[in-house]
């Protein structure tokens, strides 16, 4: 009998034929079969034997492809995966249907050990840049740097603009919203998209924003789509009104790993003032801040966000070269 016929077929078995996901020149695309989760994996072979490896995480509503531009400007720096979060890019719902905060960094950890790859550089935009501080926090032997792009850590005063995206994650809002947005092309989604995320949605290629709406149209036909954002949207939520050792920022205080943080001053969902208090509760840290960038600077800036990492990567060798010689000594 065919898994298509056995009477305990997964969820994702199930799920309605859609296009392919789109891979980039020079990436590979694989499924990962974990306890509880399906996760598509997005990677670049490495241009040599023996290169550190790297984890990236995307942000709400993104994917592993978000981080393609700098996944190739690091080849040859690290051995490069990024992965696409339960109900998101080409990876199925969880089977338990949690999407918050502390789920989704259960995927990372339990991607990270099936695949024996830890300590890895992790890096985590948005939802993502919440995730890894998670990961980071509860599982200090799996991560070696910590690289976070606009970060979803708690803020008291939220912008305005990030308003609409928080209220995703109120129970019934997301069936509404599709009910109201029903007309809107995927065009017209796209473009409202990169005018809250691109600090200047003009750098967006052609090529680029045809990509994105193809990418769009794809996903709008999964049944999940919706409910993912939305469920993901209220972990988000749920995350910040944690107290205690729960706590995003306790937890970012309690990460070890050298850590580089990324903000845009354009960023219209973080605010931009958030980091410095991001530079105070992460112990060894060090920032990079692009006055004209946006929310996703890995993928407007590129370059400049793989040059600050060479740095990271630099001062994190010498710290173990000098921690190395100190046990030495001792």
């Amino acid at each position: 009998m065919s898994s298509t016929e056995s009477p305990s077929v997964p969820a994702a078995s199930v799920l309605p034929r859609v296009a392919p996901v789109r891979v980039g020149e020079g990436e590979r695309l694989r499924s990962v079969g974990l306890p509880g989760v399906t996760l598509s994996v997005r990677s670049r072979p490495p241009v040599r034997e023996g290169l550190p490896p790297a984890l990236y995480v995307h942000g709400l509503g993104g994917s592993s492809q978000n981080w393609s531009p700098l996944m190739a400007e690091l080849d040859g720096v690290v051995d490069s995966e990024a992965v696409d979060l339960p109900g998101f890019g080409d990876s199925p719902p969880p089977d338990d249907g949690d999407y918050s905060v502390t789920g989704h960094a259960r995927a990372v950890i339990r991607c990270l050990d099936e695949a024996g790859r830890g300590p890895v550089h992790l890096f985590g935009n948005s939802l993502g840049g919440a995730v890894a501080t998670r990961v980071a926090a509860v599982r200090p032997d799996l991560v070696r740097t910590l690289t976070l792009v606009s970060p979803a850590l708690p803020e008291l005063r939220v912008q305005r603009t990030a308003v609409p995206t928080g209220l995703l994650g109120v129970p019934g809002i997301a069936a509404l919203f599709t009910r109201l947005t029903r007309a809107w092309t995927a065009e017209q989604r796209v473009r409202g998209v990169m005018a809250l995320c691109y600090g200047d949605p003009g750098r967006v290629s052609p090529e680029a924003f045809r990509l994105a709406v193809e990418e769009l149209e794809r996903r709008q036909r999964l049944p999940y789509f919706w409910d993912a954002m939305a469920r993901s949207a209220r972990g988000i939520v749920n995350a910040y009104t944690l107290g205690g050792q729960h706590g995003l920022w306790r937890q970012a205080e309690r990460v070890l790993a050298p850590t580089l943080l990324v903000y845009g001053g354009r960023d219209q969902l973080v605010g931009f003032r958030m980091a410095h208090r991001a530079a105070r509760a992460f112990r060894d840290s060090r920032m990079l801040s692009l006055p004209d960038a946006g929310h996703v600077a890995m993928m407007e800036y590129p370059e400049l966000v793989a040059g600050a990492f060479r740095e990271l990567l630099a001062h994190a060798n010498g710290s173990g070269e000098a921690a190395g010689a100190a046990g030495a000594r001792g």
